[in-house]
């Protein structure tokens, strides 16, 4: 990110940013973002995540904090295997987020709120990269449909406030993140975690082969977690419009390459199979990154850098 002094942050000065969902990777990385950002307060980080889903305990958490900015970045996620497993259990946490939050910030009077949903909410045949005007003109890729319907119903419920009671709230659409704090747990993990646990599992084993979900040609537009909470912070200063907006370092990799650089920084020696009856998801998924760009947002961090920097992360924390 930029100096603590940059200008493009001025308008976040003197202000005091809730974080809702700073338990995730994403939340994490904003709120090690915010507290490098001179006149800048960050508050909500121990704010209990019942509470985040509780309409009144929201509200009472807003009015006690009396937060001018917040970013909506919580709500739970997961790769195919949870979204399969588990819908009903996504879509209405991710409802339940929405439906407390918003509601607080607006009676709060908060200056700007910013709500990040997923790339899984542009339809599965969108035209490449996605733009915002695609959404809702097509299905949705079936093996997320339940986590991406909560997450465009936070979106239009954004959209609604502002139409209605002029709110500055902000939907913004985020790629794939990965990187420290993610969830490496094989049966909720995106791809990324995934891959970086099951691999290194299949190293310390010695296996002599590895398999991989799908074809290998899925393509994702990943970015590392601390250059996404940079385009967020960006995004909540300085951009103000029902439009969603974008945030990706716009830098695609196929499923096949990405578990190639993985086993490189792994360390790991044997086959890679690609299991064809598994699901590949969407096709692909990339997302067009000009808005952002514009407002200044450049990523930092190239995929073997990040995947290192994940890897090292979780060799240090051990997962259960």
């Amino acid at each position: 990110m930029g100096t603590s002094t940059d200008p493009t942050f001025d308008s976040l000065r003197g202000g005091r940013v809730f974080v809702a969902g700073a338990r995730t990777a994403l939340g994490g990385a904003i709120a090690r973002a915010l507290r490098g950002l001179d006149g800048v307060d960050v508050c909500g980080l121990d704010t209990p995540e019942a509470a985040l889903r509780d309409p009144s305990a929201a509200e009472d958490t807003f009015a006690r904090l009396t937060p001018t900015h917040v970013i909506v970045a919580g709500g739970r996620s997961g790769g195919i295997a949870l979204n399969r497993q588990a819908p009903a259990d996504l879509m209405l946490d991710n409802l339940r987020l929405a439906s407390a939050i918003l509601p607080a910030a607006h009676r709060q009077h908060v200056r700007s709120l910013l709500f990040v949903a997923s790339s899984c909410t542009y339809p599965r045949s969108a035209a490449q990269p996605m733009r915002p005007d695609a959404l809702l003109s097509g299905p949705l890729e079936p093996t997320s449909e339940a986590y991406a319907m909560a997450k465009l119903a936070g979106i239009v419920l954004c959209q609604a406030y502002r139409d209605q009671y002029g709110a500055h709230f902000v939907p913004a659409i985020a790629a794939d993140s990965y990187g420290p704090g993610d969830t490496f747990d094989p049966d909720n993990s995106h791809v990324v975690a995934g891959l970086i646990r099951r691999m290194h599992e299949a190293r310390v084993r010695g296996d002599a082969t590895f398999s991989v979900w799908g074809t290998g040609c899925q393509v994702r537009d990943l970015v590392y977690v601390d250059d996404l909470a940079t385009a967020c912070l960006i995004a909540l200063a300085c951009y103000d419009d029902r439009v969603p907006i974008n945030l990706s370092a716009g830098a695609p990799t196929s499923i096949a390459d990405l578990a190639v650089a993985v086993r490189k920084v792994v360390g790991f020696n044997g086959d890679l199979v690609f299991d064809t009856t598994k699901p590949d998801g969407a096709s692909i998924k990339t997302l067009d990154t000009a808005p952002i760009r514009l407002l200044g947002f450049t990523p930092r961090t190239a995929l073997r850098d990040g995947l290192q920097r994940t890897y090292r992360w979780f060799l240090e924390h051990p997962a259960p």
